[in-house]
Order: structure tokens, then sequence, then C-alpha cells
């Protein structure tokens, strides 16, 4: 389980906040999908989860362990994969793997084994220096699994992999929940997030905009969603309304009386859409 309380992160203690007054929590066995754009405030927050900034105000507790007390042994239990891969690129594939085996103190996992498993196991013997960017991803994703962890903190884990590859990625994050892993997803990709997560949490410059699961925020924001596209001048523009609210409502009645309408459709609202709903901006941006 993991638990944060009123987590505050200022860098420069100037008082401008990088992270205000988060708050969540994760139990066992759950995908968590923290989601924002850029910038939002997601990578502070898990760094300050894995020790690598320091705990400035609030509490976090993993598996009720205090951060901020932990001690080196605890890191046995931890997995962290980096968005931006942070490799020996003179070592190959396997003797990354290999030599980051070495620094625990638990039984690890056959390094050819994690290779086979996310599509690298022809390239377990060349320098990963030669690597492509998604194949250092993989080879990030997969030494995050060389202790056998119970936490699983992953930052962007399918960046710069195409469907199929992205596919198996995801395939071993569920098999790591079955296998009773507590996973932290850091993503801006919400159809990861959405296919993955059993709750998200939106961070929107520094603050949590909302925190449920996924179903939960479809159903409380979605239900009455249109999307409408429509000519404006000699092109096609195309909206989205939540016919809830009431400023949407008026804007969707202004477009359909005072626009050429092309298509009109119900649908169920994707995480995307509810993100900018809630901030006013896109996860993207």
């Amino acid at each position: 389980m993991i638990e944060v309380h009123n987590l505050y992160h200022d860098y420069e203690g100037n008082g401008r906040y990088a992270v205000k007054d988060v708050s969540f929590t994760i139990e066992k066995g759950q995908i968590f999908g923290f989601l924002g754009p850029s910038g939002a405030g997601k990578s502070t927050v898990q760094n300050i989860m894995i020790g690598l900034l320091p705990l400035q105000q609030g509490s976090i507790t993993l598996n009720g362990r205090p951060v901020k007390g932990l001690q080196a042994s605890f890191f046995n239990q931890i997995g962290v994969s980096f968005e931006h891969p942070n490799l020996y690129t003179k070592l190959t594939g396997y003797e990354n793997l290999k030599y980051y085996a070495g620094l625990f103190d638990v039984p690890t996992a056959d390094p050819l084994k994690l290779l086979e498993m996310v599509g690298l196991q022809a390239d377990a013997h060349k320098r990963a220096a030669s690597y492509s960017k998604g194949m250092k991803q993989r080879l990030v994703f997969a030494r995050a699994l060389i202790n056998k962890p119970q936490i699983l903190f992953l930052d962007e884990p399918t960046s710069g992999l195409d469907p199929n590859l992205a596919s198996v990625i995801k395939d071993v994050i569920r098999q790591k929940r079955e296998e009773g892993a507590t996973i932290f997803l850091t993503t801006h990709n919400m159809f990861i997030a959405e296919e993955l997560s059993d709750q998200v949490g939106f961070i929107n410059e520094g603050a949590l905009a909302a925190l449920d699961t996924p179903r939960s925020l479809k159903l409380r924001y979605g239900e009455n969603s249109v999307r409408v596209e429509y000519r404006n001048g000699s092109g096609l523009e195309t909206a989205v309304f939540f016919l809830d609210n009431p400023a949407d409502r008026a804007a969707f009645n202004e477009i359909v009386n005072t626009r050429d309408v092309q298509t009109m459709h119900t649908q169920e609202a994707t995480l995307e859409q509810i993100f900018i709903k809630l901030t006013g901006r896109g996860l993207t941006g």
C-alpha cells in the first residue's frame, strides 16, 4: 500500500509550490494512473516517493514505512522505470541487467527471461549504445523488474513504442498486478491509463484536480457528452460538449442553431476529455 498525505514541494524556497496539498492512497495490488501534462508535477511527486527529492512537507508511507526513514534495504522491494533511459551504454542489454541484479540483497529474476519478456532476447548481447529509443525503454522497464519488486514506479513505460510492443508492456504490467504488485503509473497518455488503471489522479499545476476510478469519472462527467462536427468557414471543426454543464449546454445550442452541423454523436467521455473539462488544458499541453 502507498499513502501520500498533504504533500507540498517548493524547489526554490520562495513559496511557489511545484506540488501543493497532494493526497492519495493506493491499495496493494492496484494500478494507480497519475495523469497530467508535462510540468504538472507528476515527476516531482514520484521523485519524492522514491527518495530522489527530499520530503519537505506532508507524509508518504510505502507498505507502512515512512519514506523519510527508509533504510537502504527497503529499496530491495521497489522497482523504477524512468521515462528517459539511464543505461550503461558500453554494456550489453544482458550485462546491464546482470550488473543491476548484483546491487540487491534479494533473489533476482533471470536477465535472459526478462529480456525475452520484453522482446529483446535477440539483442541481449548487443551494446545498449546500439539500441533504438524504444529498445532502451524496454530495457529500462525490464531492469525495474529484476528484483521482483512489491512496488513498481513506471514513468511513461510505453513511450516511443509501436502499438505491438506497447501491448507487450501493458500485458506485463497487468501480470505484475495479478501477482500482487502495487503500481504507480505516471503518464500523460490517457489511453494507457484508461486501459490499465484501477484508480486515476489528475494533477494540474501541482494540485490534484480529480481522484477516482476511470468508470466513476466517466459516470460523473461523461453521461451526456455530445461530439459535434460542424462547418466553420471553408473547414470543419469538432467540439465536445458536456450537457450537464450550463455553459457547455449553451455553447452546444449556439452551434446547433447557427452553424452547419455535419455530424452529431453522443459518446462516453475519454479521460482526456474529462481532464480538459476539469482543468482547461490538454494532457499533452
